[in-house]
Protein backbone atom coordinates (compact mmCIF):
# COMPACT_ATOMS: atom_id res chain seq x y z
CA UNK A 1 0.00 0.00 0.00
CA UNK A 2 1.32 3.42 -0.97
CA UNK A 3 -0.18 6.78 -0.15
CA UNK A 4 0.58 10.48 -0.17
CA UNK A 5 -0.61 13.41 1.91
CA UNK A 6 -4.13 14.33 0.78
CA UNK A 7 -5.11 10.80 -0.24
CA UNK A 8 -8.15 9.19 1.39
CA UNK A 9 -7.98 6.05 3.48
CA UNK A 10 -11.12 3.93 3.31
CA UNK A 11 -11.66 1.13 5.80
CA UNK A 12 -14.53 -1.19 4.89
CA UNK A 13 -17.04 -1.95 7.61
CA UNK A 14 -17.27 -5.52 8.85
CA UNK A 15 -20.98 -5.12 9.64
CA UNK A 16 -23.86 -4.17 7.35
CA UNK A 17 -25.28 -1.65 9.81
CA UNK A 18 -22.02 0.28 10.13
CA UNK A 19 -20.68 2.72 7.53
CA UNK A 20 -17.18 2.53 6.09
CA UNK A 21 -14.59 4.75 7.80
CA UNK A 22 -13.25 7.57 5.63
CA UNK A 23 -10.21 9.61 6.49
CA UNK A 24 -7.70 12.00 4.98
CA UNK A 25 -4.02 11.11 5.20
CA UNK A 26 -2.30 14.13 6.73
CA UNK A 27 1.16 12.58 7.16
CA UNK A 28 3.00 9.55 5.77
CA UNK A 29 5.48 8.19 8.29
CA UNK A 30 6.71 5.13 6.40
CA UNK A 31 9.36 5.12 3.69
CA UNK A 32 8.26 5.61 0.07
CA UNK A 33 4.57 6.13 0.87
CA UNK A 34 4.25 3.07 3.09
CA UNK A 35 2.35 2.96 6.42
CA UNK A 36 1.95 4.06 9.09
CA UNK A 37 -0.22 7.06 8.22
CA UNK A 38 -1.48 9.90 10.36
CA UNK A 39 -5.18 10.05 9.49
CA UNK A 40 -7.91 12.57 10.25
CA UNK A 41 -11.18 10.63 10.17
CA UNK A 42 -14.17 12.38 8.59
CA UNK A 43 -16.33 12.03 11.74
CA UNK A 44 -13.65 13.10 14.24
CA UNK A 45 -11.57 16.20 14.85
CA UNK A 46 -8.53 14.35 16.14
CA UNK A 47 -5.81 12.56 14.19
CA UNK A 48 -4.75 8.95 14.68
CA UNK A 49 -1.73 6.89 13.68
CA UNK A 50 -2.98 4.02 11.49
CA UNK A 51 -1.39 0.80 10.29
CA UNK A 52 -4.02 -0.21 7.68
CA UNK A 53 -5.15 -3.81 7.49
CA UNK A 54 -6.48 -5.86 4.57
CA UNK A 55 -9.91 -4.21 4.89
CA UNK A 56 -8.45 -0.81 3.93
CA UNK A 57 -7.48 0.82 0.66
CA UNK A 58 -6.16 4.18 -0.50
CA UNK A 59 -8.04 6.46 -2.85
CA UNK A 60 -5.47 8.76 -4.42
CA UNK A 61 -6.21 12.47 -4.63
CA UNK A 62 -6.50 14.07 -8.05
CA UNK A 63 -3.08 15.67 -7.59
CA UNK A 64 -1.30 12.30 -7.17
Amino acid sequence: MKAAVGDRLIVRSRHLAEPDRLGEIVEVRGADGQPPYLVRWSNEESEHLVFPGPDAHVEHSSGA
